[in-house]
């Protein structure tokens, strides 16, 4: 892409926007801030009308301020929302559901044994025949980058991948990316942490505002290459030493005792008040299944949940709250005053009066400084997503639960959202509520946390404290503050 000028409804996407791939290049762009980024990918994959700039590929012009090559790009990208069909089968997405298969009578056999060779030669066991909806999301990705190999396509963009993937399965799935880009098809691996690029990328981008700031060439792909800006290094920093200076001795908040569902076996986990876990699953699977527990969507086989002291049912507990993953989407309701949205959680906290008048003006007299009072009248849809973040956490402050359970909270924000979320966890704590954070990758999390509980694929749970935090891998992000303190250095 060169000096590439992009305008999608009057604002202006991308500006004067530079980037080269080699062939046979894994190159990562760490989005600072989220402006650009989608319509970068749009560009990528279709020929949009320019302002200004050229796009090539393969070595051909597809697109400039002139004129554009119509049609779409022979370029995939692979994310959160996986774009193979369910209720078919692998070599089915392979091979039929693509540009010049024109076969009217399908032979299972024979696409069997096309695809085999490939599996073969990346060493994944997964079976030709198996339905796509009973794939792990390992196995998702990998059969999307089979089928861009299989199409032809010679760039394969990766976007925040490791949100689906366990640190085994991130492992395996860089030797894949490593065999295919030494056959020439390159790559694009888009993440939020430059600690995760380092372990895969020849070269790197910053991008911020819709224009690439910086390109890190593989003499400056070290650790020390990128730091984080200055204000959210301060309110870490700070953290950890407010938070150092505050341990002792709690009370649990809540209890889970010997609890049994699938590969979990006598899962046992104590949080105490105030303090703030991390639970990180290394198989998608098991994630699925303890998130689906502590959500109380599903029953577990055997055991026990105790708050403080009182067996409860998740389900049904006012004391205890969720948030989901991606928030601003699945927790605000469009149809709903944001005063309504606001005191929803009230609900559960004082069902018969929470819609009275009386009691949403106290709340906008509490919180309407903070929050900003022109957001009353707003529609949801008008709100910004920092906006949105705002009025989720503050709802469950106002629920005031004894534990948070946040899902992934920092997956797909940019830097000044994550800071956000971090100050909106951190709001929390300071009110002793227990926040437990679920994750498949440790994000910004490790910057809040007093312990780190990590879960394997047959349900066996070891628990890290953070004195032990500066052992983990060095892909970890923000590892280095705690390999500070190990020094004897100011964090």
């Amino acid at each position: 892409m060169e000096r590439v000028t992009y305008v999608e409804k009057g604002m202006t996407q991308l500006e004067d926007f530079n980037l080269q791939i080699y062939r046979g290049e894994v190159m990562g762009v760490i989005p600072v801030n989220g402006h650009g980024l989608a319509a970068f990918l749009r560009l990528l994959q279709w020929n949009l009308p320019l302002e200004d700039g050229f796009v090539y590929y393969g070595g051909e012009r597809i697109n400039s301020w002139k004129e554009a090559k119509r049609g779409h790009n022979r370029i995939s990208i692979i994310q959160n929302q996986s774009c193979l069909v369910e209720r078919m089968t692998v070599a089915d997405n392979i091979f039929v559901i693509r540009q010049g298969f024109h076969q009217e009578i399908i032979r299972t056999g024979l696409l069997r044994r096309q695809l085999e060779p490939f599996l073969r030669d990346i060493g994944i066991g997964i079976s030709a025949d198996s339905y796509v909806e009973k794939l792990s999301s390992f196995e998702r990705v990998v059969v999307e980058i089979l089928r861009a190999v299989v199409m032809g396509h010679r760039l394969i963009v990766l976007n925040e991948i490791s949100t689906l993937v366990s640190e085994p399965e991130l492992r395996k799935l860089y030797e894949i990316i490593r065999k295919y880009a030494a056959q020439g098809i390159s790559f694009l691996y888009i993440s939020l942490h430059f600690e995760e690029i380092l372990q895969i990328c020849d070269r790197a981008a910053m991008l911020s505002y819709g224009r690439i700031q910086k390109v890190f060439q593989e003499s400056e792909m070290t650790p020390d290459a990128l730091d984080y800006p200055e204000n959210y290094n301060r309110l870490v920093r700070g953290h950890m030493n407010s938070r150092q200076d505050r341990r002792q001795e709690k009370d649990a908040a809540m209890e889970l005792r010997n609890i049994c569902s699938g590969s979990l076996k006598r899962l046992n986990i104590r949080i105490d008040k105030g303090e703030c876990i991390v639970i990180q699953s290394m198989d998608y699977v098991v994630f699925q299944k303890l998130t689906g527990i502590l959500t109380g969507d599903v029953t577990p086989d055997d055991g026990a949940v105790f708050l403080e002291g009182r067996q409860i049912t998740l389900k049904d507990s006012r004391e205890v709250a969720i948030i989901s993953e991606q928030p601003t989407r699945s927790m605000i309701f469009p149809s709903m005053s944001y005063m309504d949205n606001l005191c929803f959680g009230l609900f559960r906290r004082i069902p018969k009066r929470w819609g009275e008048g009386r009691i949403k003006e106290s709340v906008r007299r509490e919180y309407g400084q903070a929050l900003g009072e022109e957001v009353f009248s707003m529609q949801m849809e008008d709100l910004t997503e920092m906006q949105k973040y705002q009025l989720v956490y503050t709802r469950i402050l106002l629920q005031r639960p004894k534990i948070v359970f946040c899902i992934q909270p920092f997956k797909g924000a940019d830097l000044p959202h994550r800071i956000q979320i971090w100050k909106l966890i951190e709001a929390f704590l300071e009110k002793e509520i227990a926040v437990v954070i679920l994750a498949i990758n440790l994000a910004d999390s490790m910057t809040l946390a007093e312990r780190l509980l990590r879960i394997d694929g047959t349900g066996t749970l070891i628990e890290i404290s953070k004195e032990e935090f500066s052992m983990l891998s060095s892909a970890t992000p923000w590892r280095h503050l705690y390999c500070d303190r190990q020094d004897g250095k100011d964090p």
